[in-house]
Formats: structure tokens, sequence, C-alpha cells
């Protein structure tokens, strides 16, 4: 079959398409997806970079000499394996894959059914492909801090118009139905995004937060914060907003330091969130299907919305595309590469 990945790590450039084997039977829970559509997240470029660090040992258990690297996508089942339990052939599912096996930058995968979930109905391949990472991480953020339906109280997220960040609005405001959801952004066209991803408030991360926040006159307390960019920066003045007994969780690896910081005197949680946690670990798995089946459910019922902004051929230069648009930290919302879309060159290639 015809794949794209990275025989060694480095710039988008190192990104080739090349023949590599079928991947086979599928055994035990997995299935055989052939892949209609992904998303780039900045999770591939730093696996691509060669720079990923959320586990130590990372590198110690991806797939060499040519790294497949796409966690997310979606596509239609081909084959099933002997102890599946929830898809059969045909299906049309999306899903993050196992965060140390072969991606989905290739025609045909084997996935664990329990990162899988049915496709919604109301969205095409792309525009559910950029769906499942981000809605995972939001959602475990969310769960991590134990947030209740209909709390009287706040959520602070700070880059909203990224991929997290916008599923992240969306859940809060119309899943758990927050009051008050303040996202940061900077640009008109970033400001105008999280609103229309259900944002009550915005807020510019270019200035002083806290201020903008108080100025606001909030009837509710910010009991929450989620941090996705910068984890040391935006730590302490997250200390400074969060109530009293409030919890604040982050998705960016960083040294933290907790000491000069208001997290002891107002006794605050802290969190880490990493979706690929329960895959790397064997633990829980059956947990990820569970909320990928229930996203689905979201978004046929209109409660969130996909946030695809760009969409592109699934080829090697569209996929370098891709990567370069990442790393330029101007790209809104999420950018979706499928096999079907327009352009010359064909897929995989």
């Amino acid at each position: 079959m015809q794949a794209i990945g990275v025989s060694h790590y480095g710039p988008p450039s190192n990104l080739e398409s090349r023949q590599v084997p079928h991947p086979g039977k599928p055994s035990g829970r997995d299935l055989l997806i052939q892949v209609k559509a992904l998303s780039v997240n900045p999770i591939d470029t730093k696996i691509r970079a060669g720079t990923y660090d959320d586990a130590p040992d990372y590198y110690d258990h991806v797939p060499r000499p040519f790294h497949i690297i796409a966690p997310e996508a979606s596509g239609i089942v081909l084959a099933v394996g002997p102890g599946v339990q929830y898809f059969q052939p045909g299906d049309s599912v999306f899903y993050v894959g196992g965060p140390v096996r072969q991606g989905a930058s290739a025609e045909y995968q084997l996935v664990d059914e329990r990162t899988v979930g049915h496709k919604p109905k109301t969205l095409d391949y792309v525009e559910a492909a950029v769906m499942p990472l981000t809605y995972g991480t939001a959602w475990e953020m969310a769960e991590r801090l134990d947030i209740k339906e209909d709390e009287q109280t706040g959520i602070l997220i700070i880059n909203g118009a990224g991929g997290v960040g916008s599923v992240a609005t969306q859940l809060a405001r119309y899943v758990l139905r927050l009051p008050v959801v303040i996202a940061t952004a900077s640009r008109p066209e970033t400001k105008a995004w999280v609103k229309k991803m259900g944002a009550t408030h915005v807020i510019d991360h270019r200035g002083d937060l806290k201020a903008q926040i108080e100025e606001l006159n909030l009837d509710v307390p910010i009991k929450y914060i989620f941090i996705l960019s910068s984890t040391e920066q935006y730590l302490s003045v997250a200390s400074d907003i969060c109530a009293p007994l409030g919890k604040i969780c982050s998705i960016v690896q960083s040294s933290v330091n907790f000491y000069g910081t208001q997290f002891l005197s107002k006794s605050l949680t802290f969190a880490w969130c990493w979706l690929g946690s329960r895959g790397y670990h064997g633990y829980d798995q059956e947990a990820q299907h569970v909320m990928m089946e229930k996203l689905a459910e979201y978004i046929d019922e209109g409660k969130i919305h996909s946030t695809l902004t760009k969409r592109m051929k699934l080829t090697a230069k569209g996929l370098r595309t891709a990567h370069e648009l990442i790393e330029s930290r101007a790209t809104i919302g999420k950018i979706g590469l499928g096999v079907d879309e327009e352009g010359e060159d064909q897929p995989f290639v």
C-alpha cells in the first residue's frame, strides 16, 4: 500500500511517500480501516520533528524504520478481528489511533476498536476526521477537573481558537452548560471564531488576563482553567485568576514550578491531560470508545460542530503543507485532508 511517513525525524520536507507492506488481517480487537481522511495537530509536528516528549520513552516504542504519523482520522471498516464487539465491515468510523502504532497517513490502518466511534451521520469524512483528538482531549480535561453540568461557575480557556480550544469552548457552553465561558484570542479573526464557537466573553492573551477578567464584573467565580498554550507562561496568572479550591488543567508539557504562585494559598488542583494515557499504559481503554460514540451523538444533535476550517487533498505535498501551517502557529480551527478532495496528485503519493 502507499503511505506517507518519515524515516528520519526533522522538518516537514522529511515527510515522504513510499510503498509499504499492507497491515494484513486484523486480530484481537483490531479493525482494518480504509483511510478516507485525516487531520493534522501540533502533536503530529512534534512527533515528525523528533521532539515529542509527553512520554519520556515515547521514541523507544514507535514503529521503525518508517514511522507513519497521524493519530486522528476517519474511514471505512473493511474487516474485523475475532474479538471485536462494536463494529462490522462497512461501518463508517472516526477515531484516534494508538499513540505508538502506525498512523493514518496510509491507505489502510489497523486500529483497536476501543479508540473508535461510528462517524457522525451529519458530517462527511473530512469534517469528521478533525474532531476525535481535540474533542477527546477537551472531554478528558473536563473529566480530570470533574466539571459538572449546569454548575454556576465560569471557565477560562487559554488559546481558544486552536483545535482543542475550539471544541472545549463548545463543550463547556453547549454540553456542560456553564454560564460563563471565557476564551482568549488576540486577532480579529480569532476573536470572531471563538465567539462563533460559543464563548460568552473573549479576552486578549497578549494583555493582562487578570485585569481583563476583573473588568468583566462576572456574577460567578472562575473555578476552572484550561491551559492550551505555554504552561509556564500562564501558570502563575492562572493561579491569580482561579477561585479558591478551583482546578487548572494543561495539555502542554513543561517544567512546572508552583512556588511563588497562589496554588497553595488557594488550595488549587493542577492536572495534566494527555489523550494517549489510556492507550500508552493499557488502562481503561474502553472509555475512549464511549467518548467517541458520545461525540457522534452530540454532533448529530447539533450540540457540537466540526471545527474544520481548511480542506486539502491527502497527498505527501498536502501533508507537508499542513505541517508547515500548524508550525506557523497562525491557524484557526482544524486542517483536514481527504482522499476525495480535489487535486491532481493521487492520494498518499
